[in-house]
């Protein structure tokens, strides 16, 4: 027994679970720009979008039970006073400005919508919000802190 041991290369060694917050924040924001996305996609096609989770629910004789039930998506986009489309990122419940005094993307139509989102999320995953996104996350903590 003591032979396969020392073939072995034994050290000691520490396991490495702390993650970048910036990185969760970028990941966060990116799960619901794909969200956002399908729901896109699914309104381009005539077709309703929905995310099913599983939730207990205690029925009246006090058993509890996993049911099935559709998380409640709202869209990001709404039309803009001009008659365009316009989406906004939201972390949170919070708009994130895009830049000084700027909250949204305004696209010409629905059909030009999916590749804005596309672009958006590319630009979070590349970094270029990670300030704005800071920002936001630090005034939501703020705002439930309180």
């Amino acid at each position: 027994m003591t032979q396969i041991l020392s073939s072995l290369k034994i050290v000691s060694a520490k396991p490495q679970f702390s993650a970048d917050p910036l990185m969760l924040r970028r990941q966060k924001l990116i799960v619901k720009l794909n969200e956002q996305l399908a729901m896109a996609k699914a309104m381009a096609s005539g077709e309703t979008y929905a995310v099913k989770r599983l939730r207990s629910v205690k029925d009246e004789s006090g058993v509890v039970q996993t049911v099935e039930v559709s998380k409640r998506l709202r869209p990001w986009w709404y039309q803009s006073q001009n008659g365009k489309v316009a989406i906004s990122l939201r972390y949170g419940s919070r708009v994130i400005d895009l830049a000084k005094g700027k909250n949204a993307v305004e696209v010409a139509n629905s059909d030009e919508l999916i590749g804005v989102i596309g672009k958006l999320i590319a630009a979070v995953d590349a970094g270029e919000l990670d300030q704005q996104i800071s920002s936001t996350a630090d005034a939501v903590r703020a705002r439930v802190n309180k």
